[in-house]
């Protein structure tokens, strides 16, 4: 494989944990469900008793702007959930365990922010792999987010 998997940066999680890119404050709350919310910041489920929050987020706006670029329509914003407070971030850069086995939308952008394509994947978590790697292998595709299917919500991102 060579890609990576990135989760929302510490930075970007700092911004997001005082105003989300929606301009609200985030909505924080105790998890109290067992299976959990999908965490952008250390990509894994929340567990019983945490504090999490539900922010907006805009990743491929912060990108494009990081990289001089204006994304046009394609710049979304959805909800995701953070921890509310600073957290160790992922395991490692692989393929996070927490989110195996369940259908995924990836959609590939070039370098000035436009959506060159993208895939739509049942839960099987190693095809997901091997199109994000072959999504990447084209040059012309700069990056790939990661969405769930039903909710339409950005999970991470990839990257060479």
């Amino acid at each position: 494989m060579t890609f990576h998997v990135l989760p929302i940066g510490p930075d970007v999680l700092d911004e997001l944990r005082k105003c989300d890119d929606a301009g609200r404050e985030p909505q924080v709350q105790v998890e109290d469900d067992e299976y959990g919310q999908p965490l952008r910041c250390c990509l894994r489920r929340s567990r019983p008793g945490e504090r999490i929050a539900l922010v907006s987020y805009a990743p491929l706006r912060r990108w494009a702007r990081d990289h001089g670029v204006d994304p046009g329509a394609y710049e979304e914003v959805g909800p995701v959930f953070i921890h509310s407070e600073a957290c160790d971030g992922p395991e490692g850069l692989g393929w996070p365990e927490a989110v195996r086995g369940t259908r995924r939308v990836l959609r590939a952008y070039d370098a000035s922010g436009q959506i060159r394509g993208g895939c739509l994947l049942d839960g099987n978590t190693e095809l997901s792999e091997r199109t994000a790697d072959d999504l990447l292998q084209d040059p012309e595709n700069a990056l790939v987010h990661v969405r769930a299917v039903e909710f339409g919500c950005f999970l991470f991102e990839v990257r060479r």
